[in-house]
């Protein structure tokens, strides 16, 4: 079989779908390969996100790493969820044929992207580290001279 059960079952019946209008973070990611679009809006009352809606346009593998990350956040500190890998989403599923793989990337930036995204409403200081991909300037500051490139 090509895909777990616990695949199918959140393809099929998705936990956590929808939009949510007062939502305190709202994350949008997509892969311009697969064409896969995931918004994650979640709502955190003392540091604990006590609800998490998403709506996924893609894959039925793309759907269903969206709805299992939705059930591993929910309930958890804005912390524990930014601690969410994409590792963590395909072992709850019991696994995804690796082509693949790379919805269970987007169900994880998606829930970065709300966090991050709920930092920034709320003007709260992070570590821009920890949101980016690597492929963005805030990654690559670090690896420039402390003066700049210039020579004293």
């Amino acid at each position: 079989m090509l895909y777990s059960e616990k695949v199918m079952d959140h393809f099929q019946h998705p936990r956590n779908v929808g939009k949510m209008d007062d939502a305190d973070g709202i994350g949008e990611v997509g892969n311009a390969v697969c064409g896969d679009i995931m918004k994650m809006y979640i709502k955190v009352r003392d540091g604990i996100i006590v609800d998490v809606k998403f709506n996924t346009f893609g894959c039925g593998s793309a759907i269903a790493t969206s709805s299992m990350a939705t059930e591993m956040i929910k309930g958890k500190s804005i912390e524990e969820a930014l601690e969410l890998s994409n590792k963590a989403v395909v072992e709850a599923l019991d696994g995804l044929p690796a082509h693949k793989l790379h919805c269970s990337v987007l169900a994880e930036e998606a829930v970065k992207a709300a966090v991050k995204d709920y930092y920034d409403k709320h003007g709260i200081a992070y570590d821009a580290e920890k949101f980016c991909n690597g492929d963005c300037a805030c990654c690559h500051a670090h690896d420039a001279p402390e003066d700049g490139g210039k020579e004293q």
